[in-house]
């Protein structure tokens, strides 16, 4: 549905986008991850055939966005950083125009601006200018154009970027909805984002492909995964005893908090073990917890740690 071969674009002596090769499959929620800076953006304006590439190639649903570009982007559907529309226009003038630029037949044009509006929620604000909307609306209503002609295909940059915690919920469940028919393509620097709506993660840096993965396959390169946290009163001799657990490895204490981390030798499976050790020692547990292992320091290392290039 979305494939890139070696895409690569370059400004000058710049490399902004280094020899991307994706493949997103159907029903797919991909997030694009990385840092600030690090060719997200770029990468997807080069998807949706907004920039020429330097070299390499990029399809969308088959349609090679360079050879093809008027079929690649029929398939797909592009909110872009800042959602950028016509701010003189109201919300319904600017939807009605999106429906007649993709070509829709005006009663099928009429139904689906009914459902999108839906969706969205922006009955409300349909006679106002785009100008005069929040941050969070106009963001609302460049999703509504993206989603207009049913593409395949969405590609979205920052989706709930500006959107209070009731829009994000909101935003979610429909990307979450959506994405049951289609392939989604999502730039994001917010890692929340990516436990929320990814079922893979793509990690660029330096415009560099590093790590392409389910997020539980790099939940499981962190060094908390398998681990054990808990907190409890008095528990300095809870800890002292741990550290004589054949399981264990090492102990860390939170100089916050004061919640303790009890970390497994590789392969060891240790929730049981320190849970029997706890309950022997009579201790009131406030809050045990299995670790998954944390994306964010999976994500520092990847794109910060030493000789990440090489690994790439």
């Amino acid at each position: 549905m979305i494939e890139t071969d070696q895409l690569t674009r370059r400004y000058g002596s710049l490399t902004a986008v280094d020899g991307l090769t994706i493949r997103a499959e159907p029903g797919q929620v991909l997030g694009l991850l990385g840092p600030n800076g690090a060719g997200k953006t770029t990468a997807m304006r080069l998807i949706a055939g907004f920039l020429a590439p330097t070299s390499g190639t990029a399809r969308v649903c088959g349609h090679d966005v360079v050879r093809e570009p008027l079929a690649a982007r029929r398939a797909l559907g592009y909110l872009p950083e800042g959602a950028p529309s016509y701010g003189e226009m109201t919300v319904r003038e600017f939807l009605v125009f999106i429906g007649r630029m993709r070509g829709l037949a005006p009663e099928v044009g009429r139904q689906r601006f009914d459902q999108v509006v839906s969706r969205l929620q922006l009955e409300d604000v349909l006679e106002q200018c785009i100008d005069t909307l929040s941050k969070g609306l106009r963001r609302r209503v460049g999703l509504a154009q993206a989603i207009l002609h049913d593409p395949p295909v969405l590609m979205l940059d920052e989706p709930t970027d500006g959107l209070d915690p009731n829009q994000k919920h909101a935003v979610r469940q429909l990307i979450d909805a959506m994405a049951r028919e289609r392939t989604i393509l999502i730039s994001t620097h917010l890692l929340e984002e990516v436990h929320a709506l990814c079922n893979r993660v793509v990690i660029i840096a330096r415009g560099r492909l590093l790590a392409d993965a389910t997020p539980a396959e790099l939940e499981a390169r962190s060094r908390y995964h398998g681990a054990v946290s808990f907190s409890a009163p008095g528990s300095g001799l809870s800890q002292e005893m741990l550290g004589r657990l054949p399981q264990v490895t090492a102990i860390e204490v939170d100089p916050l908090d004061g919640r303790v981390t009890v970390f497994p030798r590789p392969g060891e499976r240790i929730l049981e073990p320190v849970e029997n050790l706890l309950r022997q020692q009579g201790l009131e547990v406030s809050e045990i917890q299995l670790e998954r292992g944390r994306l964010d320091e999976v994500f520092r290392q990847i794109t910060l740690g030493d000789g990440a290039e090489g690994r790439a």
